[in-house]
């Protein structure tokens, strides 16, 4: 519960901030947080698992990737933004914000296990 709101604490105030930023009615800080999010658990898990080169117990890595982290992120989020954006008549910001967030996401996540690996074999 204490990481669920943690992150979603982070959640909104960097979603915010990206938003006011962007003046733009595309979902940048949403997109911003669930790459982010997918990048850091990424690296976490990487670093953490069994494999890992950092010991830490089940109940911490649920704390940071289901508490911090599922609070963090935003999928329902990212898919009422879709939807809005759909029924809006923006389908060509409704897709690129699908594919983008997707792709994104996954890359994210690739890249945070591929630096675990950089960083493991460091420490």
């Amino acid at each position: 519960m204490i990481g669920g709101a943690i992150g979603s604490a982070l959640r909104y105030g960097m979603s915010t901030c990206i938003a006011e930023a962007s003046h733009s009615t595309f979902p940048w800080g949403t997109l911003t947080v669930n790459v982010l999010g997918s990048l850091v658990i990424g690296l976490f898990t990487g670093l953490t698992g069994p494999d890992g080169p950092l010991l830490v117990s089940p109940v911490g890595r649920a704390f940071v990737t289901i508490g911090i982290l599922g609070g963090f992120t935003t999928f329902s989020s990212f898919s009422l933004q879709t939807m809005l954006l759909l029924q809006d008549g923006q389908w060509v910001s409704a897709v690129g914000n699908v594919l983008s967030s997707v792709v994104l996401c996954l890359v994210a996540v690739g890249g945070g296990i591929a630096l675990a690996s950089v960083l493991a074999a460091k420490l």
